[in-house]
Order: C-alpha cells, then sequence, then structure tokens
C-alpha cells in the first residue's frame, strides 16, 4: 500500500480508537464508538480497500474525478467511498477525505456529547488534566459551566456565549478567538505568562479538531 502514514494519522486526531474485526478483517477506526474509516485487509493481510464515510455530494463528483475512489466496498454507497491501497489519489486530498470522514462522524453526535468525546470543553480546555478537576470542580462538561471559578449556579462567560448563545459546539467555530471574553476569564491560580499560554494551548486544541 503506498499509503503507509493512514494508521499514524489517524490515531494521532483526538479520541479516535481502533479495532480489528477478525470476521471481515477490517482495521476499523472509531470516534465515539462509530467507524469513520477502515482499512479492508486480504488473506495476506494486505489492503485492498480504503474504506471512509463521506459527504454524498463529495463522494459522487469523487467517484466521477478518479477511477481509484469507488462505491463503498459492504458499504453504505451512498455515504461511503472505497479508495484503491495503490492507485492515484494523491495524498493530500486522501488526508483531507480522511479529515472530513473524521468530523463527519463526530458531527453525527449532539454537541454535548462532542464535547464529551473529545475530553474538551467549548474553550478548549482539556478538563480531566486541570488540578481543580473532581477537586473544586466537577468539569466543564458534567457542570454545564458551572465551574470553581464563577458565581454559584452560573456559567462561566465563554460558556454562555459558545454554547448557550451562540450554539456552538466549541469556540473553534468562532472566527473572534480568542476574544475579549477569553482575555476576561482567568483561571485565578495563573501567573499572566501562564494565562497567555494556556490560551495559546486551547487554541491548539480547537484547532487540532477543525472546530
Amino acid at each position: 500500500m503506498r499509503y503507509d502514514w493512514i494508521d499514524e494519522f489517524l490515531l494521532k486526531k483526538r479520541s479516535v480508537t481502533k479495532d480489528f474485526q477478525p470476521v471481515w478483517k477490517w482495521v476499523r477506526y472509531h470516534i465515539g464508538g462509530k467507524m469513520f474509516a477502515a482499512l479492508c485487509l486480504d488473506d495476506n493481510d494486505q489492503p485492498y480497500y480504503i474504506n471512509l464515510k463521506v459527504d454524498p455530494e463529495e463522494g459522487a463528483f469523487l467517484q466521477e474525478q478518479y477511477e481509484d475512489i469507488i462505491p463503498g466496498y459492504y458499504s453504505d454507497k451512498r455515504n461511503w467511498i472505497s479508495v484503491k491501497p495503490d492507485g492515484a489519489v494523491p495524498d493530500g486530498l486522501l488526508k483531507d477525505l480522511l479529515d472530513k470522514a473524521y468530523c463527519l462522524m463526530l458531527g453525527s453526535f449532539s454537541k454535548k456529547r462532542q464535547r464529551e468525546i473529545l475530553h474538551l470543553s467549548c474553550c478548549g480546555t482539556e478538563c480531566t488534566e486541570c488540578h481543580f478537576y473532581q477537586n473544586g470542580c466537577g468539569g466543564c462538561n458534567e457542570c454545564q459551566g458551572r465551574v470553581f471559578h464563577v458565581p454559584e449556579r452560573k456559567a462561566c462567560p465563554i460558556y454562555r456565549c459558545s454554547v448557550q448563545k451562540n450554539r456552538h459546539v466549541t469556540c473553534g467555530s468562532c472566527k473572534k478567538i480568542p476574544c475579549a471574553i477569553w482575555k476576561e476569564t482567568r483561571d485565578p491560580q495563573f501567573s499572566e505568562e501562564e494565562f497567555e499560554r494556556s490560551i495559546l494551548e486551547r487554541i491548539h486544541n480547537l484547532k487540532e479538531i477543525g472546530y
């Protein structure tokens, strides 16, 4: 297979898991327990198709443009395509399609569930890595933004803006980040330098998942 980067590429994506289905001989890649891509193996354990979820209109267009892209093998042929592993589909295009397959499957969950699957708050914070998590704070997703550093029964201003007002999955959908609300809302334990570093880390986390 010419696309020998696929496994590493997919497993670097946030919250992706991998398993092997022995009856089909498929190496499957999941997000939130749902498969979005697979390597279909032959009797010599070599890939003969790369299956991935696709937008139906884009899938139909791609099949017209590339002879190495066909309707999904043993899959819903409207929503899945198969790419021949030794064909001429450019690496960049295949990476883009795998990114989209990941986002399509992730987007099939509710917005709240997406944040839970990604282990991120709406502002890109990894709550489980915070020293206040389960130690005075239940976590942004679990307590719906009512985190430890805001008045009781109130949601964090970032959560109110992103989730409650604008109905985003995360702030990554907003072109204004880091906005004034981000700047005004900070962990009181952070120094100025630590706070700026946390902003950069959160933006990185949001960009990593594509929204």
